[in-house]
């Protein structure tokens, strides 16, 4: 056997065949030490395990989460980043052009203005204004005014957020930074290592998601977190200078309570710069929080907002639903995501588009399906609606009576309805559903739907 120091710790781990005791085993659960702190993601590994372990990052960066978690925007971020002695420019959060015309007659210029959305690619997105993007320098006080008339009231698209983009109603504002060198930064957990792993980048700003093979990975024990040992190496990876790595070592150390003590899935510093006077500063951030830990995190649940856009989804989740908007017109009330994203699927693949997934999970009342018909009735692109139970947990008979009481609240559907029972008491919720569309095959539904949808 083979005691393996790491991290403030021995872990145990078992010698093989024809090994010694001067040939440590690693765990694939463990991270190694010395030269394996850290890899270059895709230099020592199979292609398959490079792109896992960039894909933690990648799939946050390029795609809206579907984890649970809940993300507050980038002002607040910067807040909280103040308030565990991290560097952060001081910023200014205004709603209207004149405001924003004053703050940058006060900072001075050039200045910084950044659309406040809950999507990153801002500054490589486009505003349905003017074409420009969601980042903005400004020169003097009425540049400030004349772009924050183009932005505040306008929508951004980029590539994280939907076709039509998201609407914009604040900016934030800072003091520009002459920037020497841009870093990316990020906490998250390594779900096939079963811990939380550090990323690290030299090559950070709005390119990070094409250069995603220079991130640097250092696993570290939370309890423990960013040990001298690790310090060491990042020094050595990176090149700071002693100065600089006593600055990068509190920042990362302080990143890393923050992690810890408000339950975050994700910490995100991109960009984290070298400044021309030598200082090191968090231009941006990205936070994600476990949705799970809101009943210990009340500061961070004060600082959630939810945009016109996000409030079916927020009404949904008081109500125990998952709404997740998508971009056709087909409304979709499943239970279980697994079945949401086949339903998705074979929708799809008979020429319909689903408008969004809602899933009632197990626990489907009159009242819960009442409001998710008004959700998705409510959405003017929906042209139909397709209920797809299994019965497993939930009973069939006790969906449909749900259905009928719902749907008498409501004066009845104003649009197409398929609903397709299978499982326990299906035969039972049939015989309740006479003046509803019932199908108990899946394939013939779905081909119903589209139908429908299509003549509507």
């Amino acid at each position: 056997m083979w005691l393996e120091p790491w991290g403030g710790c021995c872990i145990l781990l078992p010698t093989t065949e024809g090994s010694t005791a001067s040939e440590p085993q690693f765990s694939r659960f463990q991270a190694p030490d010395s030269d394996s702190f850290s890899a270059p993601v895709g230099n020592e590994e199979s292609e398959e395990e490079a792109i896992h372990s960039a894909d933690v990052i990648v799939k946050l960066k390029l795609f809206p989460s579907s984890e649970c978690c809940f993300t507050p925007r980038e002002h607040h971020s910067h807040n909280l980043l103040k308030q565990f002695q991290i560097p952060v420019p001081d910023g200014f959060v205004v709603k209207s052009p004149e405001a924003a015309r004053d703050v940058v007659y006060n900072i001075g210029a050039p200045s910084v203005m950044k659309a406040q959305i809950l999507a990153g690619g801002r500054g490589k997105g486009k505003y349905n204004s003017d074409g420009k993007g969601g980042v903005r320098i400004v020169d003097s006080p009425d540049e400030a005014y004349e772009n924050a008339s183009n932005m505040i009231g306008y929508s951004l698209v980029t590539k994280q957020t939907p076709p039509d983009g998201l609407p914009v109603n604040k900016l934030y504002i800072y003091k520009s930074v002459d920037i020497a060198q841009e870093f990316y930064v990020a906490i998250t957990f390594d779900r096939e290592r079963y811990m939380p792993v550090l990323l690290m980048s030299d090559d950070g700003g709005v390119n990070i998601e094409s250069n995603v093979n220079q991130l640097q990975r250092f696993w570290f024990n939370l309890s423990t977190g960013i040990t001298p040992e690790i310090a060491a190496y990042i020094e050595a990876q990176f090149g700071f200078s002693d100065d600089d790595m006593r600055m990068v070592t509190h920042i990362l150390r302080q990143l890393v309570k923050l992690f810890r003590e408000k339950d975050a899935t994700l910490l995100e510093l991109n960009p984290f710069v070298r400044t021309t006077e030598g200082s090191l500063i968090c231009i941006d951030a990205k936070f994600n929080f476990d949705d799970s830990a809101k009943f210990r995190q009340p500061e961070l649940v004060s600082l959630e907002e939810h945009a016109a856009e996000e409030k079916d989804e927020y009404e949904a989740s008081q109500l125990g639903l998952s709404y997740i908007r998508l971009d056709g017109n087909i409304g979709v009330i499943v239970n279980g995501a697994g079945l949401a994203m086949a339903t998705n699927d074979l929708v799809t693949l008979y020429g319909g588009n689903c408008a969004n997934f809602l899933d009632i999970g197990g626990g489907a009342t009159k009242e819960t399906l009442s409001k998710a018909f008004s959700i998705l009735q409510g959405d003017s692109r929906t042209k139909a609606l397709f209920i797809n139970i299994y019965g497993g947990i939930v009973r069939c008979d006790m969906i449909a009576e749900s259905i009928l009481a719902a749907s008498a609240a409501m004066g009845g559907f104003s649009i197409p309805v398929v609903v397709r029972l299978q499982g326990t008491n299906y035969e039972k919720g049939f015989e309740l559903g006479n003046n509803i569309l019932l199908e108990a095959d899946f394939d013939a539904a779905a081909k119903k739907i589209v139908e429908l949808t299509n003549n509507s």
